[in-house]
């Protein structure tokens, strides 16, 4: 067993933990932040995108020890009382239709916006090419990303 500290959604976590965990696991199975689902648990639809130190990172693709020291931000800790601008753009443009790939879209969209407030369609497209759906086609994702960048959608 491993002792880890990390911070999960604003909230300090300590654990002894198996050196094999996954962090997705930890945050579901220890942590209880449900809303990051498992997906493929093989790093290829994203479903389980966090932010890890500010970064996406999906989850089933870092070892709990990892993240040993870092801020973790989850679906659930994305909002402050209020829905993220991101959150609220995919309720408004039905960016959304099972719902299993939403967490991990709107995660990785969130850090698309912080690293580029303003992006084109292409930059769009290209900085979510690592997180699949297959229900909607994702022209409403894209709009939704589009709607929360001109609502000032990076925090």
């Amino acid at each position: 067993m491993v002792h880890i500290s990390v911070t999960v959604d604003g909230a300090q976590t300590q654990h002894d933990v198996e050196p094999r965990l996954l962090l997705v696991h930890y945050l579901r199975e220890r942590v209880g932040k449900v809303g990051t689902p498992v997906g493929c648990d093989t790093s290829n639809c994203g479903a389980c995108t966090v932010l890890l130190d500010g970064k996406s990172v999906k989850s089933c693709s870092v070892l709990a020890v990892q993240a040993d020291g870092s801020e973790i931000t989850t679906i659930e800790g994305l909002a402050n009382g209020e829905w993220h601008p991101v959150q609220s753009a995919f309720k408004e443009c039905h960016a959304l239709q099972c719902g299993y790939c939403t967490p991990g879209m709107i995660m990785a969209s969130v850090d698309l916006l912080n690293s580029n407030p303003s992006p084109s369609e292409e930059e769009i497209r290209a900085g979510l090419e690592g997180n699949l759906c297959r229900c909607t086609g994702y022209q409403n994702i894209v709009k939704a990303v589009q709607t929360a960048a001109a609502q000032g959608g990076a925090r």
